[in-house]
């Protein structure tokens, strides 16, 4: 028996093997039709009308913002919108005239520009948190202020 010629034959049906899976795979990924276990690849997080801005100026900032367990901020306001998300732990919030709420990972929220953020913390004593909160503004202006420099601007 010649096994050189039955290697070839065996190589040849172990290649076709390969490359029909992987033309059926590609198939499968381009036709769009979800996979058993396939994470979902996008989704919205937040979507929020902004206010009326001067469209020649506006900028956007993203910060990151850690806090240690139990840490907080200060009251304080932003005088653009920002759009927070929480990326690590739970995140303790407040804007003047709604209620405190805590916001757990993957959730996200709204300030209005000139709110004034009574509450802005860690909502753990033990575990860090991290959010990243996106400013979006059509002026130039601190990021952020002590809220008793802000807190007679009609803000929330």
């Amino acid at each position: 028996m010649n096994f050189s010629g039955m290697r070839g034959i065996g190589s040849a049906a172990i290649l076709w093997a390969v490359a029909a899976t992987g033309c059926w795979a590609w198939a499968q990924a381009q036709s769009g039709t979800p996979q058993p276990g396939a994470k979902e690849r996008a989704r919205i997080a937040i979507a929020h009308v902004l206010p009326k801005m001067d469209g020649d100026h506006l900028k956007a900032t993203v910060v990151e913002v850690n806090y240690g367990p139990g840490e907080s901020s200060p009251p304080h306001s932003h005088p653009c919108a920002v759009l927070g998300y929480v990326m690590e732990g739970e995140i303790r919030s407040q804007v003047k005239g709604e209620q405190e709420t805590v916001y757990k990972a993957g959730e996200s929220f709204y300030e209005p520009p000139n709110g004034v953020h009574l509450v802005s913390g860690n909502a753990s004593q033990t575990q860090p948190a991290r959010l990243l909160a996106y400013f979006v503004c059509d002026h130039d202006a601190p990021l952020s202020t002590a809220a008793h420099e802000t807190s007679h601007s009609g803000g929330k």
